[in-house]
C-alpha cells in the first residue's frame, strides 16, 4: 500500500502540470470555441529562450523564468495575430489547420536556433524534497501544485468580480450579442490570448525546472498532455482541466509502475475513450454540452 499511495503522490504531482497545461486550453477553447494546435510548441519555444540565455548569458533561474514567460507570450501574440484574429470568425477548421501549420514553423525555429537535441534547463530548487513517514515529494512538484491553486483562484476572481471577466463571458457565450453591448470582442480574445499564454509559460518553467533539460520534442508532448488533460476533465471547465490534470498524471503514475513504461500512454488513452463514451463532454464538462444543446434546441 505503500507504494500505491507513492505512485498516487507522483501522479498528482506530474499530473498538477498538466493541469497547467489545460487550464490555458480551456481559457482560449473556452472564450473561442477553437483549438490551438501550436500552444505547447509556443511554450517550448519560450523555454528555448530561458535556456539560450542559461547556457549563453549563465542567467540565474528567475531571469530564466522570466525569460520563458515572456517568450511564450511573444510567441502567443504571433499566433494569435496569424491563426485567430486575421481569420474570419466562423472559420474555426481554418484556425486550427493554420496553427498546426504554425506548430511545425515553431518547431523549425527551435532546432534551427538550437540545433542541439537535448539543453540543460535551470532546476529550481536545491533542496531535494519533502519527506512524511514513508513518503516523498518534490519541491518542484509542491510549488507546482500551489501554483495551479493559486491560479485556479485567480481565474474564478478574474472571471465572476471583475469587468473583463463579465466581458469575457458574454464574449464566449455570444460574440455578437456582446459587440452590441459595447464589448470589443476581438480585443477580449486577444487579452485572453495572452493569459493563456502567461499561464503556459509558468507550466513550462516549472516542468523544465523540474526535469532540468529541454528537447524540440516538448512541445508535441506539452499539446498531447493538456488536450488530453481538458478532455478528460471537461472541455470548457476550469475546474475539469484540474481534475483531468492529476486524473491523467495518476493514470500515468499507476500504470506505469504496475505495467510497465510502455503502457502508460495507452493506459491513458484507454481511460480517455472510456470517459468520452460516457461523458460525452468530460467529467465536468457534460453540464457544458447539455447547456449547448439546449440552447441549439430553442433556437
Amino acid at each position: 500500500m505503500v507504494d500505491f499511495f507513492q505512485t498516487t503522490l507522483d501522479g498528482i504531482s506530474i499530473g498538477s502540470a498538466y493541469a497547467l497545461i489545460a487550464l490555458g486550453f480551456t481559457l482560449i477553447f473556452g472564450v473561442m470555441r477553437r483549438i490551438n494546435l501550436s500552444y505547447g510548441p509556443s511554450i517550448m519555444l519560450g523555454a528555448f529562450a530561458g535556456t539560450w540565455i542559461f547556457v549563453t548569458l549563465e542567467a540565474q533561474p528567475w531571469q530564466v523564468a522570466a525569460a520563458t514567460i515572456v517568450g511564450t507570450i511573444l510567441v502567443g501574440m504571433y499566433v494569435e495575430r496569424l491563426c485567430f484574429w486575421a481569420i474570419r470568425k466562423d472559420a474555426a477548421v481554418a484556425s486550427m489547420v493554420s496553427s498546426f501549420v504554425i506548430w511545425m514553423q515553431l518547431e523549425e525555429v527551435a532546432t534551427i536556433l538550437l540545433p542541439g537535441r537535448t539543453y540543460p534547463f535551470p532546476k529550481l530548487f536545491s533542496a531535494g524534497g519533502i519527506e512524511v513517514g514513508p513518503y516523498f515529494l518534490r519541491m518542484e512538484h509542491v510549488t507546482t501544485l500551489a501554483v495551479v491553486a493559486i491560479v485556479l483562484v485567480l481565474l474564478r476572481l478574474l472571471l465572476f468580480r471583475t469587468r473583463f471577466g463579465l466581458a469575457l463571458r458574454a464574449v464566449s457565450e455570444d460574440p455578437a450579442a456582446a459587440a452590441y453591448m459595447g464589448i470589443r470582442p476581438s480585443h477580449i480574445t486577444f487579452r485572453a490570448f495572452m493569459l493563456a499564454s502567461l499561464i503556459g509559460g509558468v507550466a513550462g518553467y516549472l516542468l523544465l525546472a523540474s526535469d532540468q533539460q529541454v528537447t524540440p520534442y516538448f512541445g508535441l508532448w506539452a499539446t498531447f498532455k493538456g488536450l488530453i488533460a481538458m478532455m478528460l476533465g471537461g472541455m470548457g471547465s476550469f475546474r475539469g482541466a484540474v481534475v483531468g490534470g492529476l486524473l491523467l498524471g495518476v493514470i500515468e503514475a499507476q500504470t506505469q509502475w504496475y505495467l510497465g513504461n510502455a503502457f502508460k500512454d495507452l493506459g491513458a488513452y484507454l481511460v480517455l475513450f472510456m470517459v468520452l463514451v460516457l461523458r460525452p463532454g468530460g467529467l465536468l464538462g457534460q453540464g457544458i454540452v447539455e447547456r449547448e444543446a439546449q440552447a441549439l434546441r430553442r433556437i
